[in-house]
């Protein structure tokens, strides 16, 4: 807490933030901002200097070495660019997933990023809210009013931003408050009956004193039918509201209260059966109707469920910043505390059949965070940027699963499906109470309704880092930039796991089984042809053992075991991470319109804890539990934490800025050691490290107006990634089950060879009072492996357009349409859940088109 209390004691005395985004430059009217740079405030000049602030300095796009794709908010507006899933759209680099709920958005940068769908995982990419760090992806860009841009940093990033990111930066810029009064409303309507609001305002309270109000409201139908429920699913239901106080008593000084309060309540993410394995009869047999799945058609867009999913989440917060200027040096001051509340349940077998019950997490998340900065502006050769970040964070996470009322059946089912007719779950029932000597022990509590596991999750983290840069000026047009950040991350979880499932803890090695495995084992002999004697004498030696055992086929349905509670006499249930990470960069402006860089950077990211049920000890301390008998039954070896990822990139580009046209390249070789895996299982998550993965890259963007009003843009990314070691890693086999897997030497899933975004932007002004400004671009992604081990590939296409008329008494008129060309994809799959043999997925968004009318004044 030392540390919190200086850099508190710090921000209170200081009361300052940097005013880095403050400042506008002058862009060409309606034209597209050039991939790597910030949109600034738009005006009549074409030929304007974009400024840049990626670099927490305002400069220039030529003169900022850094690989940084930007999207003002004037594209976001025309592109109808909702959320952070549609900006991949128009950043090649970058790749955006939704997954099981409302909350859960995963980000890749260069093939590198993961973090969503565990609670436990600090995403790679980091992401940056108007200075302020987000820790979880619960944040969508489609609820912030007066975007101004979204800046996507590629490769780690240390030395600058105060959390340490391992793989990107996404930060997401809005407007501050104005002391003229101005302000914006807009309405949006279109296909599944979706309705968009959004409304805000601005202006000044006192001289030195201005506000802002803003609220939002966004719904739609889902696109997705559930034939089981008669309903719409993945379905869209938000509203937000944010207010902005600005306080500026002096040239020096200012402040800029910021508080949002940002509420979700939909029925979210249907999934597509993929493959219907052998289990899918038994299923059908058991829904009403007879039908419980719409097997293996995943863009039908329809899907099966006995109840609705859930997403009831709510996200809100506040911050204060504050700039003060001290003549060449600037004090900055960033704190912020934000809370995430989130409940969702979801009908988790993906069918119509009462099979599981219940899949419920009630998660809640507690986040303080203070920066302090300190940058020079000096005259001289040498500025500098001297910086510390504190992050305390508390996670509590409460899960349940239970199990339906037709999991009985079902179980039972696939009991006599496995051992050939010959035992069902009363049988076993009837005979494990017999051998324990209390024959109704059992009766009916197999697979019964309500039963099932019971999770808590504690997790505190609290780190701090230390971050600093130094720009020196060798000549006018070289420069030698050095920068190290020093992270310091403790953590401490504990679980508490509790089973009620009685069929997962019959322990199947039991010693008083012994007979019963006796007779299975020489009945099967039997049936083979052996003669009775030899038949016998093979049972009674391998009744006790464990490889042996005849009921070993059954353990796919013990999935629900009781957990290995942490902290315990083996495993302490805390980590503990400290880090150097550097950056040196050497730039050269050879002429006015090129300069070039080169740039070694490393990141870092802290371990990341487990908290899924899969959460299990290692192979080793799994032996020292049961060496000194405190292993629970039926307790395997698994992970509950990853270790840390370390990033490193050798990164050298190209900057040109030529009267109407200017590009941007960059080659790179970019690994991370210890990269953190997350593979879903089906009911839990694997968490574990590869030894390394790599990826050599090239990157290029570039735009051009040849003529007045007409702008084209390209931008396009080449990636080569593999895995140098992943000796544990894991991956699907024949029937869709999740199993170790050596993956070293092979080209990891889900990241495309080439991946590039073209665009154009056409104005025509019809008179003096009204012009049409036509714009569109075409994503594509070559296929690629969805999945280790899969054959399923994934291949993008997407074209958007819009069509916006502009009044000049601020009335605009829009006509949009994303995903024109219907394009249809998976973007994950999974093993389905309590359905070996058969696989799910989540198919790509259908055609949506709509229009939107707005003011401003």
């Amino acid at each position: 807490m030392k540390k919190f209390e200086l850099l508190a004691a710090s921000a209170i005395a200081m009361l300052a933030v940097t005013p880095a985004y403050a400042k506008n430059a002058p862009t060409p009217a309606n034209a597209p901002v050039q991939a790597e740079a910030p949109a600034q405030e738009a005006d009549d000049t074409e030929d304007s200097d974009i400024v840049v602030t990626a670099s927490k300095r305002e400069a220039t796009l030529l003169d900022t070495p850094i690989a940084v794709s930007v999207v003002s908010g004037s594209t976001i507006q025309e592109a109808q660019i909702r959320d952070l899933i549609d900006l991949q759209s128009v950043v090649p680099s970058l790749r955006v997933s939704q997954l099981q709920s409302s909350a859960n958005t995963n980000f890749i940068i260069r093939g590198f990023g993961n973090g969503a769908n565990n609670a436990g995982i600090e995403p790679s990419v980091g992401v940056f809210i108007d200075g302020v760090y987000r820790s979880r992806s619960a944040a969508q860009i489609a609820d912030l009013p007066n975007l101004k841009r979204v800046e996507v940093l590629r490769g780690p990033q240390s030395t600058l931003f105060g959390k340490n990111a391992s793989a990107g930066i996404i930060s997401i810029v809005t407007s501050e408050p104005s002391f003229t009064t101005r302000g914006s409303a807009e309405v949006t309507y279109g296909n599944y009956n979706a309705f968009i609001a959004k409304g805000d305002i601005s202006g000044p309270i006192t001289d030195t004193l201005a506000y802002s109000v803003a609220g939002n409201y966004n719904r739609r139908d889902g696109y997705v039918f559930d034939a089981g429920l008669q309903t719409d699913s993945s379905t869209r239901n938000r509203y937000g509201f944010r207010a902005q106080l600005l306080f500026q008593p002096s040239a020096d000084l200012k402040f800029r209260l910021i508080a949002d309060y940002d509420r979700i309540s939909e029925n979210c993410c249907a999934i597509a059966n993929i493959v219907a394995g052998p289990t899918t009869p038994i299923i059908n047999s058991l829904a009403a109707g007879g039908r419980a799945i719409d097997a293996a058609r995943p863009f039908s867009y329809v899907t099966f469920s006995n109840f609705p999913s859930s997403n009831d989440i709510t996200n809100y917060g506040f911050s204060l910043q504050g700039d003060y200027s001290l003549g060449n040096l600037d004090l900055t001051s960033i704190s912020a505390y934000r809370k995430v509340r989130s409940f969702t349940n979801q009908d988790s077998d993906f069918t119509s059949a009462d099979l599981i019950g219940n899949n419920s997490q009630a998660l809640l998340i507690d986040t303080f965070t203070q920066e302090l900065r300190l940058t020079s502006n000096f005259d001289g050769p040498l500025n500098f940027i001297l910086g510390g970040f504190y992050f305390n964070e508390k996670i509590n996470q409460n899960n349940a699963i239970t199990y339906g009322q037709s999991f009985r059946p079902y179980g039972d089912a696939l009991i006599r499906a496995g051992t050939g007719g010959a035992l069902n779950a009363a049988l076993l029932e009837g005979t494990f109470g017999a051998l324990e000597g209390a024959p109704t022990r059992y009766l009916n509590t197999f697979f019964r309704r309500g039963d099932g596991l019971n999770e808590r999750y504690r997790l505190t983290d609290e780190s701090f880092s230390v971050f600093a840069t130094v720009d020196y000026k060798i000549t006018d047009r070289v420069t030698l930039t050095g920068g190290i950040n020093y992270t310091d991350d403790r953590k401490r979880f504990a679980t508490n796991v509790a089973s009620n499932d009685v069929f997962s803890n019959i322990n199947f090695n039991d010693p008083r089984y012994a007979p019963f495995r006796n007779q299975l084992i020489l009945g099967g002999l039997l049936a083979q042809g052996v003669p009775l004697a030899q038949a016998q004498a093979g049972a009674l030696a391998n009744q006790n053992n464990p490889a042996a055992n005849p009921l070993n086929g059954l353990r796919g349905l013990q999935f629900l075991p009781p957990g290995q509670n942490v902290p315990n006499a083996v495993e302490p249930g805390r980590t503990g991470d400290t880090n150097l990470s550097y950056t040196g960069r050497l730039s050269w402006k050879a002429t006015d319109n090129l300069s070039l860089y080169v740039t070694y950077a490393s990141g870092f990211k802290a371990s990341s804890i487990n908290l899924s049920r899969d959460s299990r000890p290692t192979v080793a301390d799994l032996a020292r539990l049961q060496t000194a008998g405190l292993a629970v039954v039926n307790l395997t070896s698994g992970s509950r934490f990853a270790g840390p990822e370390q990033s490193e990139v050798y990164e050298g580009g190209i900057k040109g800025k030529f009267g109407k046209a200017a590009f941007n390249i960059a080659v790179f070789k970019q690994n991370i050691k210890g990269f953190q895996g997350n593979i879903f299982t089906g009911t839990g998550f694997i968490l574990n490290n590869a030894g390394q993965q790599s990826t050599f890259g090239i990157e290029f963007d570039g735009s051009i107006t040849p003529v007045k009003n007409l702008s084209f843009n390209a931008d396009v990314t080449y990636l080569d990634p593999i895995f140098d070691s992943f000796v544990n890693g894991s991956a699907f086999n024949a029937t869709f089950g999740v199993v170790p897997a050596n993956l070293t030497g092979r080209r990891p899933a889900g990241i495309p060879e080439f991946a590039f975004s073209v665009g154009s932007s056409y104005t025509h002004e019809v008179n003096d009072n009204f012009k049409l400004t036509l714009r569109g671009d075409y994503q594509y992604n070559t296929p690629v492996l969805i999945s280790e081990g899969s054959t399923l590939t994934r291949e993008v296409q997407s074209l958007n357009m819009s069509l916006t008329g502009q009044f000049s008494n601020g009335i605009e008129i829009s006509a949009w349409g994303r995903n024109m060309t219907n394009a249809q994809y998976l973007t994950t799959i999974f093993p389905s859940v309590a359905q070996a043999g058969s696989l799910s997925g989540y198919p790509s968004q259908p055609v949506t088109y709509g229009g939107t009318v707005r003011i401003k004044f």
